[in-house]
């Protein structure tokens, strides 16, 4: 039989708050099951959850933009591509997420609240510089790009962008095509 895990053995097993378990939980970016009232874990699935992806082809992207129907757009877009999409409102929840888990990609609003994308950018590549990582942005010529830019290469995606404008970044991070300039 599974073992299943409470909300306060998982937090304590992945070294992360009873909230940002609840929060993962809410936004459906955990492997979960209700038992009655209760959410439990299955220490199987949590496992497999945090291993880097397996395979060039599919990746586990996280996307931090502090407006969330950005978030549901690269979800919707990269999910029924294979990928397994985590997503952060703040910079906050971004870092801890590059803290916890291993990604093959991280997209980055440049202009958030509280610490701005270029900040995030520094604090990611000191704990993760292998990682890519794809500036998103209305403001490709401001002072945080500036910024951005001194912590070292990185794709950069203007807003408005499209679909395939995601899924061409997502094929360039994993070297499949080369960047399209326009």
């Amino acid at each position: 039989m599974a073992h299943l895990m409470t909300v306060e053995e998982l937090a304590e097993h992945l070294r992360l708050t009873k909230r940002t378990i609840y929060r993962l939980l809410k936004k459906g970016n955990i492997p979960a099951v209700k038992v009655g009232h209760e959410w439990r874990f299955n220490k199987e699935a949590i496992d497999e959850w945090l291993r880097p992806e397996t395979g060039a082809a599919k990746l586990r992207i996280l996307v931090v933009d502090d407006d969330p129907i950005i978030g549901l757009i690269f979800r919707e877009a990269l999910e029924t591509l294979g990928h397994a999409v985590v997503t952060a409102d703040t910079s906050a929840d971004g870092l801890e997420y590059v803290e916890r888990l291993n990604f093959g990609l991280i997209f980055l609003d440049l202009k958030m609240p509280e610490m701005d994308g270029a900040e995030l950018l520094r604090r990611i590549k000191i704990i993760r510089p292998e990682v890519p990582v794809t500036i998103i942005t209305g403001y490709p010529d401001s002072e945080i790009m500036v910024r951005a830019l001194e912590q070292g290469p990185f794709n950069v995606m203007k807003k408005p962008f499209s679909i395939s404008d995601i899924v061409a970044a997502v094929d360039y991070a994993k070297g499949v095509i080369l960047p399209v300039h326009r």
